[in-house]
């Protein structure tokens, strides 16, 4: 019993450790590339190509180093707890794509590329 919670702790953290670095990289995006008085926010149809760099860096780097951390402090080597950590900001990116409208291209690189590849990229590199 004390495994499992343990083991659930590990992911809550890792979780939360990549929520960190998610939310950090899209303020530090929003410092770096000022939005105009033009841009909606919450509509990304029309952004420019460099409103799109920091939120996919955050999405890639929140879902790698949380995927990273659970697997570096589980004692097992399988790659199911950054599995489930990829499959926890799939889940948070399949729900951001249903409420803010995005560019086809950007909503399928999104969801390909930057929650289960990366999960199992932190898990690999972690061992």
């Amino acid at each position: 019993m004390k495994k499992i919670l343990t083991n659930i702790g590990i992911i809550i953290l890792g979780i939360i450790i990549g929520m960190i670095l998610n939310m950090g990289l899209i303020i530090l995006g929003g410092i770096i590339f000022t939005p105009t008085e033009n841009i909606e926010p919450m509509n990304a149809i029309n952004w420019d190509l460099k409103y799109f760099i920091f939120p996919f860096l955050a999405h890639s780097v929140g879902t790698l180093s949380g995927s990273f951390l659970v697997s570096k402090l589980s004692r097992n080597s399988n790659i199911i707890f950054p599995l489930i950590v990829g499959l926890y900001f799939l889940s948070g990116g399949i729900y951001m794509v249903t409420i803010l409208p995005a560019p086809m291209w950007f909503v399928f690189l999104d969801l390909i590329v930057c929650y289960i590849p990366m999960s199992l990229i932190g898990g690999r590199i972690s061992k």
